[in-house]
This record gives C-alpha cells, structure tokens and sequence, in this order.
C-alpha cells in the first residue's frame, strides 16, 4: 500500500529527484565542509518540513531525493534551501573562495520520482560508484 501524508485539507505524496552545484562548478564539497553542508542542508530541509529520503554529497554536486510538501513550490524550497545554506556555510565553514555569499550556481536540475523512487534511491546512493567507473573507462 502507497502511504501518503496529509495536510489540513489534501492527501499528498510529492517527490523530486534534485541536483544542486557550486558555483563554477568547483570542487568544494570534501572534507570537513562536506560533512558541515549535509548538516545545514538537514536542519534547513527540517524547517520546512521537508524531508529527505536519500542525498549523496560528491566534490562537485549533491544528489538529493526529498519529500516537498505541496504548500511549496520545488523553486520556493529550493531557493530557501541554497540561499540559507550558502550563508550557513560561509559562516560555519568559513568557505571564502566564492566571493560574496555565492555558493551554489543559480539553477538546478528537478524531476519528479513518481512510481521510480526506489530505482532514483539506487542511483543516488550508487552515482559515486558509477562516476569513478566512467572515469577508469576514459584513462
């Protein structure tokens, strides 16, 4: 059986497959600012009673698969989540090679799961493995 969780008035189960990078596409997130941005992006995805079911943080963007509660739009708790975190991050992790309080790029990629959510899962938690496969082929 399908669950699905409910508002006041609405029955709802929305999910999106979501991909955000850095600016310039650089490679910041290793280390210790890995690990601080999973956090802020948790406790932010928490705020707004945002769920995330699965996210895997690489070098150069993060995969995540959340739970949007359909009194937001994907852009408005996209756009909470990246503006509050790239200030957090600033000031957390004392990230300062984005001048400015620019972390993330401006866009980002979103399409829902629907039915797929266990094969989107997959390929979250394996996309690491798949990347350094593609990368053995080309050397």
């Amino acid at each position: 059986m399908h669950d699905w969780d409910s508002l006041s008035h609405v029955r709802w189960d929305c999910k999106y497959h979501v991909v955000i990078v850095p600016k310039y596409r650089k490679r910041a997130l290793y280390g210790k600012l890995k690990q601080d941005t999973g956090e802020i992006l948790r406790d932010l995805a928490r705020q707004k009673g945002i769920e995330i079911l699965e996210g895997h943080l690489m070098p150069d963007h993060i995969h995540m698969c959340l739970k949007i509660p359909p009194k937001y739009s994907v852009a408005f708790a996209l756009g909470f989540m990246k503006g509050k975190s790239a200030v957090r991050i600033h000031r957390k992790a004392g990230y300062k090679k984005v001048t400015g309080m620019h972390f993330w790029s401006r866009g980002y990629c979103v399409s829902t799961v629907g039915l797929d959510e266990e094969a989107i899962k997959k390929y979250i938690r394996e996309q690491e493995k798949q990347e350094k496969d593609q990368i053995n082929l080309f050397d």
